[in-house]
């Protein structure tokens, strides 16, 4: 098969890489689309980044199980052990035991995602509904998928005002998951394609995150207020900055962009005084499947979530411009 891997700075290379074996109940999938999320940093590094989203075709199953051949699903990323208190309860994404993906199917290589076959436990495969295309339901990994974690938790309404910093694809996921739910979004970020592709989705108020007044406009826009909650993306420590100056007495952040910088806040005046609550967000329930997938078949500006669909081969390109900042959500296809 053909498998696509970053071999240096600014480079990728199509290798080709043997068809992995399925093992039990982890079964062989044919992928259809795989997106981009933030591989285009090891890119810029020349470090080796793995795919963790796709969506294709159950192909071969080893034993009976949750799935059948011909099956079209998502594939939900890692390998946990699907049966810890975590993994019981939808935590996947938290869980502590992980399988080692080597050790267990006896694959040569790594568990990535850029490639035509890839090997899945059944319990981290989603069911694709009738008529939904491989492209737009591979949106339920990474493009909406953390944001609407962190909304589902929220129990966020019609009635919240919605302050997303970053427009990045996780960022204008946001933009689309919060629209759908009635909200009022703002969004913030420096970069004039995203503030104009969130305008596109739906956002209310669209600001320069560089511009000196963005703190006040959005105090101007919820009456001085501040806003129910704040979605961080930008894994910045301004737009954290931002998300807490903003956020209304008893509001609520959730942290999204992966940041290693020290968070600029104090407990006391940031914290406790003003009581807003502060949690991090990685992904979502696994019970949530069915009210995301909801989403994507019924949303009206879901589709324009996904600015590029290119060929597996043209990888190269992708990242190029993904680097560069002048795109959404990016999707690979291995068999063109």
């Amino acid at each position: 098969m053909k498998k696509a891997v970053i071999s240096g700075v600014r480079q990728v290379e199509l290798i080709d890489a043997p068809v992995p074996k399925p093992k039990e109940d982890w079964v062989l999938i044919k992928v259809h689309a795989v997106p981009l999320c933030t591989e285009y940093k090891g890119w810029l590094a020349g470090q080796p980044y793995g795919g963790h989203e796709a969506a294709g075709e159950v192909v071969e199953v080893p034993q009976p199980c949750s799935v059948q051949v011909g099956d079209r699903v998502v594939v939900m990323p890692q390998f946990p052990c699907g049966s810890c208190a975590l993994c019981i309860s939808g935590e996947y994404i938290h869980c502590q035991n992980n399988y080692d993906y080597q050790a267990f199917t006896g694959n040569e290589g790594d568990a990535d995602t850029h490639v035509q076959y890839l090997v899945k436990p059944a319990r981290l495969l989603v069911s694709i509904l009738e008529g939904m295309s491989y492209e737009l339901a591979s949106l339920a990994c990474c493009g909406l998928g953390p944001t609407f974690g962190a909304l589902e938790n929220l129990q966020i309404t019609a009635f919240d005002t919605v302050l997303i910093t970053g427009g990045g694809p996780v960022g204008l996921g946001g933009v689309v998951n919060a629209k759908y739910r009635g909200a009022s979004v703002i969004l913030t970020d420096p970069v004039p394609y995203r503030r104009d592709k969130a305008k596109e989705l739906g956002a209310d108020l669209v600001l320069d995150s560089q511009d000196p007044g963005v703190l006040p406009a959005i105090m101007d826009y919820t009456e001085s207020l501040g806003v129910d909650a704040g979605l961080e993306c930008a894994g910045a420590v301004e737009a954290q900055r931002l998300c807490i100056d903003a956020a209304r007495t008893r509001g609520h952040i959730m942290l999204i962009g992966e940041c290693s910088d020290p968070l600029p806040a104090e407990a006391s005046s940031d914290f406790i005084r003003k009581g807003i609550s502060l949690t991090g967000q990685w992904h979502y329930n696994f019970n949530g499947i069915p009210r995301i997938m909801e989403v994507i078949q019924n949303s009206p500006v879901v589709s324009q979530l996904i600015s590029h669909v290119l060929p597996l081969r043209q990888m190269q390109e992708a990242l190029e411009i993904d680097s560069q900042h002048q795109s959404a959500k990016i999707i690979l296809k291995p068999w063109e």
